[in-house]
């Protein structure tokens, strides 16, 4: 029976289980932002938010909202482009990112996410600077030309799914900055920022073009919606109905009236003090990321640069840069990326509390090359994914996400069928590991997943001991196989 445009209809589809069962995909962040590429550096997106709330947005670590960014006079990134681009419209970097295209390989890039362990990959189409990575039959009557001539998400579709990956979409419903060119500073700016008029029927048109045209696994908005919730149900069931076993993500807050408010500068004033002193009180901890308001409507939520404590009866995918920019910035060293390491424990914690990991690639567009900071990155983590993925894959959620050992090493645990995978996040110290938990199962011996060796175990008072060989190794974790 196809999809009725109701929220009763479209809440009682269940989850699909190809992306239940994914668990790890990329995220691409690629456009003419990525020429300048330059951002305020410092810390993350939340404590830029707490610690320089009214020039925050003007602030932001993300190369890609560079195009506002420079229209605030004060702001660092206004100061970099008079130096450095002699204050040149952004529309002037259409053309070299156009030249740097003549380079790109997208089969090079499927090959990349594949080996790197990737089940999906997620495209930016249109970022918040309105241009789109696709020849566009909806025309943007407020900046001409403002579609790539080439195919760059058919092609990327294409090279992705002949990897056995699956394709996704990213669209920035909630703001076009073709469409609204007031200079956004806090975060009342930002809310209050979603364009009215011609709008929301630009942008419902170009979603359905992009469902029509590539059939998207993943639908993956951005910010908000600027249609009504009757819009956006009729986007949504429209979407399940050609693609079957597609997903949405949580940024699909429609416009109501109160967000429509937010467009009065009495309102936003209001709104911005009540923010800053909410976010001046966050401790380092707890400003670190974003995590958007549920809408009435979603398949996944979408915390970035954030993570839930717990394990979450609702799915949901983390999604995060290496570094702390999406888009490519010519200003971060190595030392800026996470490391393999970090990535690893984040993402095994991430798929312990029933999530998924969506990881950034910020391309450079002089080149369409990926750096290689973040190539060795991907490197690492589908060297460990390719050893250890029966503990992660296919996997779901235990009846906790953590333990300890008696020696205080951190553990995280994933099951698949009546097998519980015990993960290891910090070295192996000695000849054996103590876990605790009596509700651990009664396991007589264990497998090391990575290397497929018999590990003796046997139950102690409060816990199960693992008697480790020497041959281990070192690796970001270990995984071991629990089954009673």
């Amino acid at each position: 029976m196809p999809f009725q445009p109701t929220l009763e209809s479209l809440n009682a589809r269940p989850v699909p289980e190809w992306y239940e069962d994914a668990k790890f995909g990329i995220f691409i962040h690629w456009g003419m932002f990525a020429i300048p590429a330059f951002a305020t550096k410092g810390g993350s997106i939340g404590e830029t938010f707490r610690d320089n709330y009214d020039t925050a947005v003007a602030r932001t670590p993300y190369t890609e909202w560079y195009w506002n960014a420079i229209k605030v006079p004060e702001s660092e990134s206004a100061k970099h482009h008079a130096e450095v681009w002699n204050g040149r419209p952004y529309q002037d970097f259409r053309e070299p990112f156009l030249e740097g295209l003549k380079q790109w390989r997208p089969d090079e890039w499927a090959d990349t996410f594949a080996a790197a362990g990737a089940r999906y990959v997620v495209l930016v189409t249109k970022h918040h600077d309105g241009y789109c990575l696709w020849p566009s039959a909806v025309k943007n009557r407020h900046e001409p030309d403002w579609a790539c001539p080439r195919d760059i998400v058919g092609e990327l579709a294409e090279a992705v799914r002949g990897k056995g990956m699956r394709f996704g979409v990213y669209y920035s419903g909630g703001i076009d900055w073709t469409f609204n060119r007031e200079p956004l500073r806090t975060l009342a700016d930002f809310m209050g920022s979603t364009p009215g008029g011609d709008y929301p029927a630009y942008a419902d048109a170009q979603t359905r073009e992009l469902i029509e045209r590539y059939k998207p696994s993943v639908l993956w908005n951005d910010i908000s919606w600027p249609g009504n919730l009757k819009n956006e149900l009729r986007l949504f069931a429209d979407y399940y109905n050609e693609v079957t076993d597609g997903v949405v993500n949580d940024r699909w807050l429609p416009m109501t009236r109160q967000r429509w408010l937010m467009r009065f500068r009495i309102m936003r004033r209001y709104v911005d003090g009540k923010l800053k002193a909410a976010l001046q009180k966050q401790s380092r901890a707890e400003s670190k990321g974003i995590i958007p308001e549920l809408p009435p409507h979603c398949d996944f939520r979408t915390p970035e640069y954030a993570a839930f404590d717990n394990i979450q009866a609702k799915k949901w995918e983390a999604t995060r840069g290496m570094s702390h920019s999406f888009g490519f910035n010519r200003g971060d060293t190595d030392a800026d990326y996470e490391s393999v390491e970090s990535l690893v424990h984040s993402f095994i914690g991430t798929v312990a509390k029933n999530g998924n990991l969506l990881l950034n690639v910020g391309p450079r567009a002089d080149d369409a090359q990926i750096p290689e900071p973040q190539m060795a990155r991907l490197r690492g983590f589908g060297g460990w994914l390719q050893a250890n993925g029966a503990a992660i894959y296919g996997t779901r959620p235990w009846t906790r996400a953590e333990g300890k050992a008696t020696d205080g090493s951190r553990i995280c645990f994933t099951a698949k069928g009546k097998t519980l995978y015990a993960h290891v996040l910090d070295p192996l110290r000695s000849g054996e590991l103590v876990i605790e938990g009596d509700d651990l199962p009664n396991a007589t011996q264990a497998i090391h997943v990575a290397s497929g060796a018999t590990v003796a175990c046997a139950r102690t008072e409060g816990g199960l001991r693992l008697t480790l060989p020497d041959t281990l190794g070192a690796a970001p974790a270990h995984a071991f196989a629990l089954t009673p």
